[in-house]
């Protein structure tokens, strides 16, 4: 017979993590609590930057998210000729504008680190910068090149990921409700999960519960510092120019997507889980829109929305088996990086699965889901 695998949460984790396990040959179950893909991963704006999301060092966070990004061209393709979906993915390279003075140095500093780590970076400013990127603010002083980051159209790669999961053989089974019990030993006994409305066993268990990981803690024995943060989005219609790259500033990034919509974000607040839209966030964006791209001074978004993001305490996911209960893995807490994550996620994941569980990766202690009991720093005074 073939090993179980049960999959706790329908987001772009989950769903990437459930093909993987298909593809080994595995029973896959997938739950979702609410509708499949309807949290933080449907409400992305799909960026693919590495680069410009770790400014501080090749550390080990970096290095997870370039290995994931040097997956992605060919993760891609084979989810899009599974499910017949195009995905929007777009290898457009990034600017990074530095409109103060004072944003020129820290943008060199990590231009010379990155370079080497695959980053192809340049440092563009006057009729080199107007040349690249037209659409830019003429204020700009410069910008960080990066050629090899970009973007992909996330509602669309849910959706490729959901059909090729079903043509996999995954039973997915959306608005299962929310957890009230799991249960995980060891060997034979496996794990046993149950929702509101039903109860699902399996061999091992992947939990991937996004910004409502923190309740798992009383079943996993563990702390799990996770907490929502609210990230606010707005849409544009068509603009003249188009922005060719992402563009990122200090304070905000613009994304221009196939449909001819200029996707920007993302204002960030922690509001629990509240997931609706305030004029003051949006506002937000409006006004460095304008700021960086000309081209939207007068123009109001014609669609807003926000998500949930998966924040840990320092920022990094926890992703490994659980010591006290090694028939489950924990892979949560990615936050603004879950789209960019899902490939690396998914191998990790499969490795694991491949050996029937146990203990976890060697290289990756670094995002280990009890690094917060383990660590002085984290031990007294903050809520699990």
């Amino acid at each position: 017979m073939k090993a179980s695998v049960l999959i706790v949460g329908g987001g772009i984790i989950g769903l990437s993590c459930a093909w993987e396990a298909a593809k080994r040959g595995f029973d896959v179950t997938l739950i979702e609590r609410d509708a499949i893909g309807g949290q933080a991963s449907g409400a992305a704006a799909g960026m693919l930057a590495p680069f410009y999301e770790n400014g501080e060092g090749p550390d080990d966070f970096f290095r997870l998210c370039v290995d994931s990004l040097l997956l992605y061209p060919d993760w891609v393709r084979e989810i899009e000729a599974a499910a017949g979906i195009d995905t929007g993915f777009v290898r457009s390279g990034s600017l990074h504008l530095a409109l103060h003075e004072a944003d020129r140095q820290p943008l060199l500093g990590r231009l010379a680190w990155q370079r080497a780590f695959g980053a192809r970076g340049e440092w563009a400013e006057g009729a080199a910068l107007r040349a690249l990127e037209p659409a830019a603010s003429p204020q700009a002083r410069g910008a960080l090149f990066s050629p090899a980051e970009g973007h992909v159209n996330a509602p669309k790669l849910v959706a490729a990921l959901e059909t090729a999961c079903r043509g996999a053989g995954v039973r997915l089974v959306d608005h299962a409700g929310g957890l009230s019990a799991l249960e995980a030993g060891s060997g034979s006994f496996g794990v046993r999960a149950v929702t509101d409305s039903d109860a699902y066993a399996a061999d091992l268990a992947v939990c991937c519960v996004g910004a409502w990981s923190g309740g798992l803690a009383e079943w996993l024995g563990i702390r799990v510092p996770i907490h929502p943060i609210r990230g606010q989005i707005c849409a544009f219609g068509p603009t003249a120019p188009r922005p060719r790259h992402l563009v990122f500033s200090s304070q905000a990034y613009w994304v221009a997507k196939g449909d001819g919509s200029l996707v920007c974000g993302a204002s960030e607040d922690d509001a629990g889980f509240d997931r609706s839209v305030t004029e003051s966030g949006v506002g937000r964006l409006v006004r460095w829109g304008e700021r960086v791209l000309p081209m939207l001074r007068g123009l109001a978004p014609v669609r807003s929305w926000a998500g949930l993001r998966p924040a840990t305490l320092d920022g990094w996911p926890l992703l490994g088996p659980v010591p006290r209960s090694p028939n489950v893995f924990l892979a949560a807490g990615h936050y603004r990086n879950g789209i960019l994550l899902s490939p690396v996620t998914a191998a990790i994941v499969g490795r694991w699965l491949g050996r029937g569980g146990g203990p976890g990766e060697r290289g990756l202690a670094a995002f280990a889901p009890d690094r917060f009991d383990r660590s002085s720093a984290w031990a007294e005074g903050i809520p699990g």
